[in-house]
Order: C-alpha cells, then structure tokens, then sequence
C-alpha cells in the first residue's frame, strides 16, 4: 500500500537557482539597487510583466506588501472604505487597515466566489475594492468589472493563489487596475516569501516604487516595458521625487535569483495542478456528502490544493470526517472549525467596523482544504482520494443497533 504523500513540500529549486545564489554570495551583491543595471530583482520584474502581458512590475517583500502598496498608490483619503470578500486570508483586511483605511466585508457563496448582489448592494459606498481570488477560486470579474468601472472604482486583484489561472483566457492580475502576487511558499513558484504587483498604469507604479523604498533616484533603475524607461514613466518618477514616504517593502536579489529559474516551470505546474485537481474532483464528487464546487465557464484555474464542501453533515460530523482523515494520514483544514484560523472573518478582530456574513459563515462551517501539490503522482493522488472517501463512508455509514 502506498503510504500518504507529503504534502507540505513544495518542488525542488531548479539548479540553475543555486548557481545564480552562489555567484550573489560569492560576490556578497544582495542589495536590488547596488548593480547599475540588470540586478535580479529588475530583471525578474521585467521577465514577470512580459510573461503576464503588462507595462510594469515591482516585485516586493511580500504580497501583503503588494497589496498595502497598491492601496497607498492609488492615493486614497484616510478612512477610505475599501470592499473586501469575506472569504480571505488575513493578511488582505490587513493591508487595508495598514493603509488608513477601513476594510468592508462582502458575501462569498458556496463556491468561494463573491456573492454579487451583496457586493453590487455595498459597492455605492466605498472607494475601492479588493479582490481575492481565494485559494485560486475566480469570482466574476465580468460583473465585477462592469459595476466598478461604472462607479469608476478601482479594482485591484489579490491574486496570491492565482499566478497562471486565466479569465477568457486572459492573466487574472491583468484585469484590475493592479494586481498582486505571492511567492511564499504555498504558492506556484517558490521564494519562502516575497510579492509582486503589476500595472500598466505608469504615474500608480511610479508611487509604488517610490514609496517601495527606492530613495534618492534609485527608481532609474526601474524600467518600463522590454526594459525601456519611457519618458511617460520618467516623468511619473518626476513628478513624485520626494513627495511620498518610503516604507522600505524591496525584495532582495537572494529571493529574485531563486524566483526566476522557477518561471520556465509555471506553465508545467499549472498544467499539473489542474489536471491533479480535476482528477481527484471528479472522485470526491462520487460521494453524495462531499461537493468540490465547479468553476466558472470562463476560468481556467491554476490549483495546487482542493476545497470542498461536506454536505448534509452536522459541525460534529464534520469534526470526526477531519479526524479520520487526519488518523489515515490526510490534514483536512476545515475553515470554520479550525481554531483561530486566519481565513475565518470572526476571527479578524483587527477589523474597526465588525460585520456578520451570515452566507459565508455557514460556507465556512463546511468547507475543508487540502493541500494538491503539483509534483504528486497518480498513486498519490489515488491515496488522498481514498483516505477522503473512506473517512466520510465512516462518518455516514448506518449505525448498527444491536437488540437486546
């Protein structure tokens, strides 16, 4: 029998990474802005956008970074209200909180997606949105796009679990004004830690950068598309030389040298990670008490872990399910049943203005999480399945009475 895969490793770093991280510790150059050109930091930036169709990149410590960046970029007032979905990771009403602003939580349905007439019904109110593509899962950015760009709100797209999923076959990060991204490592390529935001919005990723932490005139070293400093792009750096506080959120290029031999992989993961996902969808979904929600007709997903929703199940039920799979081998996180999980909104008690989300609560109650990383074989595959399946046949088999 084969035994319960790890889950937690990521893929191996290609080669080429150690040969790149020996040459900066051989030369002691870590700094983005030490090298005259062509630091790795700047050509991972430049290799980023080209790869996702965009003007710009700036590639920062964190997405938490990118995100915070995005929000101050955008030059919003204080107190600025900004629409958050409900179903999020931490880090997200944070950001908005860091930023002087005041996160307003949205409805998220079953599916993981937002729900739309909740966020069509809070849109009049606010200044700017977030979008979390949680876990990968797209909401729809057709509406989405059609409401805020009629109010003309800003949208940026939290894209941290989404790097490779595409929308009409278009990049998510591409259809917001800015979009960010994760290389912690959890995610499709792999730095520990570290973020990107792109744009192609100039005078917006001229204050990003500015205020990323390129004091003096270290933004020449910051290019525009093919690596060209346009004078458009000269001219937004122009404007705002000295004018904004530096918080000091750069990537090292420790972290661009590990992160730019992984890009020639992204199509091969994503590749993997759907296929991996699909297959063991399709035998979760055998199961009447188990429900791995479809996407949308117009998104092509990138997945390197598996939501699913118990069905018809109470909270204990749902509690022994985890604990059975976790006895076999197989970590079920549950949203809301696991204790002070960071995804789970109650637990934001950060937040100034607490909201209860009703819909999303009750999704939360039932939906589980596991990880699919993308280096995982068939037979693997097929162990997590069964170890799935096996553990709620246990939960839900009849109950034998025994007469006296």
């Amino acid at each position: 029998m084969t035994l319960p895969p790890n889950v937690h490793d990521a893929e191996p770093i290609p080669a080429a990474a150690r040969d790149a991280i020996d040459a900066l510790m051989q030369s002691g150059d870590l700094f983005r802005y030490t090298a005259p050109q062509d630091a790795p930091v700047a050509l991972l930036e430049s290799e980023f956008a080209e790869l996702l169709g965009t003007k710009y990149a700036l590639a920062v410590s964190s997405c938490s970074a990118a995100l915070f960046l995005s929000l101050k970029a955008l030059g919003l007032p204080r107190d600025a209200r900004v629409l958050i979905p409900g179903f999020t990771f931490a880090a997200v009403p944070s950001s908005v909180i860091h930023a002087d602003c005041i996160p307003v939580l949205c409805e998220v349905g079953d599916n993981y997606r937002i729900d739309m007439d909740d966020f069509a019904a809070k849109l009049d109110n606010v200044q700017a949105v977030i979008i979390s593509h949680m876990r990968g899962h797209t909401s729809d950015m057709d509406a989405i796009m059609t409401l805020c760009s009629a109010r003309d709100i800003p949208v940026i797209e939290d894209a941290a679990h989404s790097l490779g999923t595409t929308w009409h076959g278009r990049n998510i990060g591409t259809i917001g004004k800015i979009g960010c991204f994760s290389f912690q490592s959890y995610k499709m390529i792999n730095a520990g830690e570290g973020g990107i935001l792109i744009t192609d919005d100039a005078d917006l990723v001229a204050r990003a950068v500015i205020m990323s932490g390129a004091y003096e005139h270290n933004w020449k070293k910051h290019k525009g598309p093919r690596g060209d400093n346009s004078s458009e792009l000269k001219e937004a750096f122009g404007r705002w030389q000295n004018q904004l506080p530096l918080y000091n959120l750069r990537m090292s290029n420790l972290s661009a040298a590990v992160i730019r031999p992984q890009m020639p992989e992204l199509a091969r993961r994503v590749h993997d990670g759907l296929q991996n996902h699909d297959y063991v969808a399709e035998r979760l979904n055998s199961s009447p008490y188990i429900n791995v929600p479809a996407p949308l007709v117009p998104e092509r997903r990138a997945p390197d872990s598996i939501q699913f929703n118990l069905v018809d199940l109470s909270d204990d039920d749902i509690r022994a399910f985890a604990a059975a799979s976790e006895a076999r081998g197989v970590k079920v996180q549950v949203f809301g049943l696991s204790e002070d999980n960071a995804r789970a909104f109650w637990n934001w008690q950060f937040l100034p203005e607490q909201t209860e989300l009703p819909q999303t609560r009750n999704m939360l109650m039932k939906a589980c999480d596991v990880r699919l990383p993308v280096r995982l074989t068939g037979a693997e595959l097929d162990v997590i399945a069964d170890i799935l399946l096996a553990s709620v046949g246990e939960i839900t088999a009849p109950k034998i009475a025994f007469g006296t």
